[in-house]
C-alpha cells in the first residue's frame, strides 16, 4: 500500500510539473516598431499577460527607435513588467507618423545605457541555443543586422516568427471585402534588403502575411476592453485613441490587429495553421510564392473569431491586476 501510495503521489508531481506554465513557456525576443499602427501596442499586451511566454527582451525597430524605448519602458510599467530587458534598434528614416510619439514622450529618460537590438538577439540565440524565438513585427533591419555581424550565432534561434509580406491577397479596408492583389507589406518592403537576407537566412521561419492578418477589432470589443479598468488597458486605450486620431491617411476608428495573430497562434497554433511555401522577395519589394524547396512555413487563413477572443480573454483576465 505505501508502494502504491509513493508511486501515486510521484504521478501527481509529475502531472503538476507538466502542466506548469514556467516549463512550457515559449522564450522570446520581441522586435516590434510599436508607436506607429496601433496592432504592436495590443499585441505586445498579450504578450505580458500571457503565461506562455518568458520574455527575453524587447527590442525597439525602425525610426525613432530612442523614443520607442521610451513607449516600451511605459508600456512596461502600465503592465506591471519593468523585469524585461529593452534594446534600441537602428535608427532608420521613417516616413510614416510616430502616432503615439506623445505618449511616449511624457515618459522620462532614463539615462541609462540601453544594449543594442543587434547585442540582444544574438546574446539570446547565443545563451540558449535551439531554444529562443525571434517575434519580428516590424520592418527586418534589426533583424538582418543581427545576422550579418554573426551568421553562426543568429541561426542558434529557434525560429522566426513574423508579420510580414503578401502572398495571394493585399490590403483591404475590411476583412470582409473581396481581396484585393498580392501588393507591398509595409515591413517587408520597408527594408527590401533585409527581408531578402532573412528569407535566405536558413532559420526556420513561420510567416503571417496579409493573407492572415487582417483582423480587426470591432466597436463592442473596444468597447470592453477600454472600459475594463486595469493600467494595462488604460495604455492600450490612449494608445488608440492617440493613433486613431493622427493625421495620417491609415487612421479609423476601427484597427486591424496584423501584430496579434502570430502572437495569439504562438499560443495556439490551431488559430493559423502554416503550410511549406518557397517565398522570395522581389526588389519592388512583392513577397513572391515561387518553384523551390521551401524556406518558409506560412499561415494563409486565420480563424479570425478565436483569435480576437483568446486576445479578449487574456487582456480582460482578472490577473490582470487593477490599479
Amino acid at each position: 500500500m505505501k508502494r502504491l501510495h509513493a508511486f501515486v503521489t510521484v504521478l501527481l508531481l509529475l502531472a503538476t510539473l507538466v502542466a506548469s506554465p514556467s516549463l512550457a513557456a515559449e522564450k522570446v525576443v520581441v522586435d516590434l516598431d510599436i508607436g506607429d499602427d496601433i496592432d504592436d501596442a495590443f499585441a505586445l499586451g498579450v504578450i505580458l499577460v500571457s503565461p506562455e511566454f518568458e520574455v527575453v527582451g524587447i527590442s525597439t525597430a525602425w525610426g525613432d527607435t530612442a523614443l520607442r524605448v521610451r513607449l516600451v519602458r511605459r508600456f512596461l510599467h502600465a503592465f506591471g513588467r519593468q523585469d524585461i530587458a529593452i534594446a534600441q534598434g537602428i535608427v532608420t528614416t521613417s516616413t510614416t507618423g510616430f502616432s503615439q510619439a506623445r505618449w511616449a514622450q511624457r515618459w522620462p529618460e532614463s539615462g541609462k545605457p540601453v544594449a543594442t537590438s543587434v547585442d540582444l538577439i544574438l546574446d539570446a540565440a547565443g545563451k540558449q541555443p535551439g531554444i529562443v524565438t525571434l517575434l519580428a513585427l516590424g520592418p527586418l533591419t534589426n533583424v538582418a543586422a543581427a545576422l550579418s555581424r554573426d551568421p553562426q550565432r543568429f541561426r542558434q534561434l529557434k525560429r522566426i516568427v513574423l508579420m510580414g509580406g503578401s502572398v495571394r491577397r493585399g490590403y483591404g479596408r475590411t476583412q470582409y471585402a473581396v481581396p484585393g492583389p498580392p501588393t507591398r507589406e509595409y515591413n517587408i518592403a520597408a527594408d527590401i534588403g533585409a527581408a531578402q537576407r532573412v528569407l535566405a537566412s536558413g532559420v526556420k521561419i513561420e510567416l503571417f502575411p496579409l493573407d492572415s492578418t487582417l483582423v480587426q477589432l470591432d466597436d463592442v470589443r473596444r468597447r470592453e476592453l477600454f472600459a475594463h479598468g486595469s493600467a494595462g488597458t488604460d495604455a492600450l486605450t490612449l494608445l488608440y485613441h492617440q493613433w486613431s486620431s493622427a493625421d495620417q491617411p491609415w487612421a479609423s476608428s476601427t484597427p486591424t490587429l496584423f501584430d496579434v495573430v502570430p502572437v495569439v497562434t504562438l499560443i495556439d497554433p490551431t488559430l493559423c495553421p502554416t503550410q511549406p511555401m518557397h517565398l522570395v522577395v522581389h526588389d519592388d519589394g512583392i513577397t513572391a510564392e515561387e518553384a523551390g524547396a521551401p524556406n518558409v512555413m506560412v499561415c494563409l487563413a486565420s480563424d479570425r473569431q478565436r483569435v480576437l477572443d483568446l486576445m479578449m480573454k487574456r487582456l480582460l483576465a482578472p490577473s490582470v491586476a487593477r490599479p
